[in-house]
C-alpha cells in the first residue's frame, strides 16, 4: 500500500508549489485541494462587508441563500421545461409596473444587470424612432441620444456599439444633474430619447425628470416631435418609491416610455439581476422579439443574453414576498438614518463638506474635504485602506467638473450604527495621521483603486 503524501495528511500541495494558471492542468486534485486553493487566493481580495464604493449587494438572508443554492442548475431560459420560473419573471415584471406606477397592461424582463436592460430600453428607443422616421417618408440614418454626464459608461457603450450619436451634456462645479434647460438645445429630430437618471453613482442624486419631461410635452404640441425618456434606475428605482413615493419620476409622466433597475444594487439581490420596464406593450417593437422553438417549445425573447440561472430571479421574487412595501420601506429608512448620521458626523468633524444631503437622494454620503490640505481625498483612500481595510472610492467628476474630486460612502444594510461611527472615527484618524505626515508617496496613491462603483 502506497504511503499517502504529508501533504494528504497535513495540508495540501499547494502549500509549496504554484498553483495552474497558465496551460491547462494535465491532472486533477482533491475536492479539499481545489476548494482551499480558491479559498487561499480569495482570501487576498478586499472584505465585501468594507467595501464602500460597490451599489451590489453583499448579504442576503439565509433562506434566500438557500433558494439561490437550490436553483444555480435551473436554465431560466428554457422556458418549456421551467414554466414556473417563466411566470415568476413575469410577476416580478407585473410587481415591477406597479411599483413604477405603470397606467395598463405593459411588458418587461429580467436580465443579467442594469447594463444589458439599458441596452435593450435604448435599442427600443432606436427602433421606435426608426419606425416614425420610415412611416413619414424620411430619412432615419443618423440618431442621437441626450443624455448627461452623470451617466454610467455603458450609456456611451450603446452609442458606439449601435452607431448613435451621443449628445452628452457636461456637468459643472455644484451642478451634477441635468433639466429641462441642458437638453432643450441638442432635441433635433432625429433625437432618439432622452436619457434620465435616478440616483447617479456620483452624487447619489436624480436629474429633473419633471421638467425634461414638461420639455418634451411641450416639444411634442409645438414641433410635432414625439422624444420619449428612458429613466435609467439601476440604483433609484429600487430606492424612490419607498423613501420619496410622491416624488414623480416614473410612468406617471407621460413621456417616460421605459425604466431599468438593478434587482442586484437596492432590489437586494446578489448579482446579477436587473429589470427592464416598458410603459406600455406597444414600447416594445416587435422587430426586436425573437422566436424560437428549439428547447422544446415556441418562445419569444428578446433578451441579449441567452442561457442564464434562474436562482437570481426567484430570490428576487423571494425579497418581493418576504419583505413587501412596508419591509423595503424600512430597510430603505434604515439606510438613509445612518447615512444621515455618517453625514452629521463628517460635517462635525471639520475636515468635510457633504454634498447635497438636503436634497432627494439615494442612502449615501458623498463628501469632499473643506478648505486647502496638503493632502487631498485620494490620500485619504488610501490610508483609509491601508489603516483599516476600508474601501471607499475618490474620484473626479465628468466634463466639466472635473476638477472637483469627492469620496463616497454608500451606506446598505450590513453597515451598523456602530460600524457607522467606527466608520467616521477611523476617517478622521486618517485625516489626523495625514495632517501630520503628509500626503501620501506617489507609489501609494498609484494603489488607490478609482472610479464611481469599482
Amino acid at each position: 500500500m502506497t504511503k499517502p503524501d504529508d501533504s494528504e495528511l497535513f495540508g495540501n500541495r499547494f502549500l509549496t508549489s504554484r498553483p495552474p494558471a497558465k496551460k491547462f492542468p494535465e491532472e486533477g486534485m482533491t475536492a479539499t485541494d481545489a476548494m482551499r486553493l480558491l479559498d487561499v487566493d480569495l482570501a487576498m481580495e478586499g472584505d465585501p462587508q468594507r467595501n464602500l464604493a460597490t451599489f451590489v449587494t453583499t448579504w442576503m438572508e439565509p433562506e434566500a441563500q438557500r433558494i439561490i443554492a437550490e436553483n444555480l442548475h435551473r436554465n431560466f431560459i428554457d422556458h418549456a421545461e421551467y414554466p414556473i420560473s417563466a411566470e415568476i419573471e413575469q410577476r416580478c415584471v407585473r410587481m415591477l409596473a406597479d411599483l413604477f406606477n405603470a397606467p395598463g397592461e405593459t411588458t418587461g424582463c429580467r436580465t443579467q444587470g442594469s447594463s444589458e436592460a439599458i441596452m435593450l430600453g435604448a435599442l427600443s428607443l432606436k427602433w421606435k424612432w426608426r419606425e416614425r422616421r420610415r412611416a413619414a417618408g424620411l430619412a432615419a440614418d443618423r440618431p442621437n441620444l441626450i443624455f448627461g454626464g452623470d451617466v454610467h459608461v455603458v450609456w456611451e457603450k450603446f452609442c458606439r456599439y449601435f452607431d448613435v450619436e451621443p449628445r452628452i451634456v457636461p456637468l459643472a462645479e455644484d451642478k451634477y444633474t441635468i433639466g429641462p434647460e441642458d437638453v432643450e438645445p441638442h432635441l433635433d429630430e432625429n433625437t432618439i430619447g432622452v436619457v434620465a437618471v435616478l440616483g447617479t453613482t456620483f452624487t447619489g442624486h436624480k436629474d429633473d425628470i419633471v421638467g425634461i419631461d414638461k420639455l418634451l410635452r411641450d416639444v411634442r404640441e409645438k414641433r410635432d416631435l414625439d422624444i420619449p425618456i428612458h429613466v435609467d434606475g439601476a440604483s433609484g428605482a429600487f430606492v424612490w418609491p419607498f423613501l420619496y413615493p410622491d416624488s414623480k419620476w416614473d410612468f406617471r409622466l407621460e413621456q417616460v416610455r421605459s425604466i431599468n433597475v438593478s434587482g442586484h444594487k437596492y432590489g437586494l439581490v446578489y448579482p446579477g439581476i436587473g429589470w427592464l420596464v416598458f410603459r406600455e406593450e406597444s414600447d416594445l417593437p416587435t422587430d426586436l422579439v425573437f422566436h424560437e422553438n428549439y428547447l422544446g417549445k415556441t418562445d419569444a425573447t428578446f433578451t441579449l443574453n441567452f442561457s442564464t440561472g434562474a436562482s437570481m430571479v426567484l430570490a428576487q421574487y423571494y425579497n418581493f414576498v418576504r419583505y413587501g412595501r412596508q419591509g423595503y420601506t424600512y430597510i430603505m429608512q434604515m439606510m438613509q438614518e445612518n447615512a444621515r448620521t455618517l453625514a452629521d458626523n463628517l460635517r462635525n468633524s471639520g475636515h468635510f463638506e457633504v454634498i447635497g444631503s438636503d436634497r432627494e437622494q439615494l442612502p449615501l454620503v458623498a463628501f469632499r474635504l473643506a478648505g486647502k490640505r496638503a493632502y487631498d481625498e485620494s490620500d485619504i483612500a488610501w490610508q483609509l485602506s491601508a489603516e483599516r481595510g476600508w474601501m471607499v472610492p475618490a474620484y473626479t467628476l465628468p466634463p466639466n467638473a472635473e476638477q472637483v474630486k469627492i469620496m463616497r460612502v454608500l451606506v446598505k444594510e450590513t453597515l451598523s450604527r456602530e460600524q457607522i461611527h467606527r466608520l467616521s472615527q477611523d476617517i478622521d484618524d486618517a485625516c489626523r495621521t495625514l495632517d501630520a505626515k503628509g500626503a501620501t508617496h506617489e507609489s501609494e496613491r498609484d494603489m488607490v483603486k478609482r472610479g464611481t462603483g469599482y
